[in-house]
């Protein structure tokens, strides 16, 4: 850990602030059955499929391809666009509850997210949170993604942000490596308690 206290908080979103996840949809659309939901999302909608959209393929060609392939389940590769608002449950409020207290002491807030730019809409109309932040980098909207150090640079080099005295919130471990090799003081999110003791030890809160 650096010993420069950081001044900026860079945010990732699915995860940390938004609880996002297909099986809240996939669940009402095979009535329950667990099976069937994971073994959609293993041999259908992929998490490798999903990661090309947040990296900027249009769902049309997106969707195209899919059906090509397994053309009986079309209507359920259509419902991840469709129906993309029903994979949000909410937002995750320990974390949100966080954002605001940031917020509240003029701490400036950035966010970087794997996130395609067809679906990134649904979030920006449903939670208000997203609107406190100066700045976000949407993967999708300038085609690269995370754990991608380009990514991140992206957001540095669009704000004039310093890296070391820049500190990046991730749930995922390859993400918070790829801050890291950005320059970025890096956290890897499981709780919004532990979020909170960490901060409070850098004196952010």
């Amino acid at each position: 850990m650096t010993d420069l206290a950081p001044s900026v908080v860079v945010f990732d979103l699915g995860g940390v602030l938004i609880d996002w996840n297909p099986r809240y949809l996939y669940r009402k659309l095979f009535a329950g059955d667990e099976a069937a939901v994971e073994d959609f999302l293993t041999n259908v909608c992929t998490s490798d499929w999903n990661v090309r959209q947040n990296a900027g393929r249009s769902f049309a060609e997106a969707i195209a391809i899919l059906a090509a392939a397994h053309p009986d389940k079309r209507t359920l590769i259509e419902a991840w666009l469709e129906r993309f608002d029903e994979m949000m449950s909410g937002p995750i409020e320990g974390a949100v509850e966080i954002l605001a207290g940031l917020r509240a002491r003029g701490t400036p807030l950035y966010a970087i997210t794997n996130w395609s730019a067809e679906t990134y809409p649904f979030a920006e109309r449903r939670f208000e949170f997203l609107h406190w932040f100066i700045g976000i980098a949407v993967s999708g909207r300038f085609k690269l993604a995370k754990p991608d150090p380009r990514t991140d640079r992206h957001l540095l080099d669009t704000h004039a942000l310093t890296p070391e005295r820049t500190l990046f919130i991730d749930d995922a471990p390859a993400n918070v490596a790829g801050a890291e090799a950005a320059g970025m003081q890096a956290f890897l999110f499981t709780t919004p308690d532990a979020l909170r003791e960490h901060l409070l030890a850098r004196g952010l809160l």
